[in-house]
């Protein structure tokens, strides 16, 4: 995969991680997909940063310190319209049902679990159809 899969499926993206190590490793597989991502590296900058820019996708990490990916993506979805907020996509270590089921909960499009890999990667962001918005 290269440009072409962001020139077929352009995307604004926020990376909420807190992390360095993975932050690293998912910009190498978004950077490989021919995006460039922001980072917030915990929920709390993930709503404020939401709040400053119109992403087409954020791609959050479930637990991060300050407030968690779940409490953020709340706090997100609260403050907008369906057609104006970004697609949350939950990217977590956890791979219990439960977790899912509280993402799918809160209105995320889709569920990462870690590691991540290009092929899933890629997958969760072609299911973000923004021309829905």
């Amino acid at each position: 995969m290269d440009d072409t899969f962001s020139q077929q499926h352009p995307l604004r993206i926020l990376l909420a991680e807190d992390n360095l190590v993975n932050q690293k490793v998912l910009l190498r597989l978004l950077k490989r997909l021919g995006y460039e991502a922001d980072v917030a590296n915990n929920g709390l900058e993930a709503v404020e940063a939401v709040r400053q820019t119109a992403y087409d996708v954020v791609l959050m990490d479930i637990q991060m310190p300050k407030m968690d990916g779940i409490k953020a993506t709340e706090c997100i979805f609260s403050e907008w319209p369906p057609a104006e907020r970004p697609q949350v996509i939950a990217v977590t270590a956890n791979v219990l049902p439960e977790y899912e089921e509280a993402c799918e909960a809160v209105g995320m499009v889709g569920f990462v679990t870690k590691p991540v890999s290009l092929k899933t990667i890629a997958e969760a962001l072609r299911g973000c159809d923004v021309t829905q918005r």
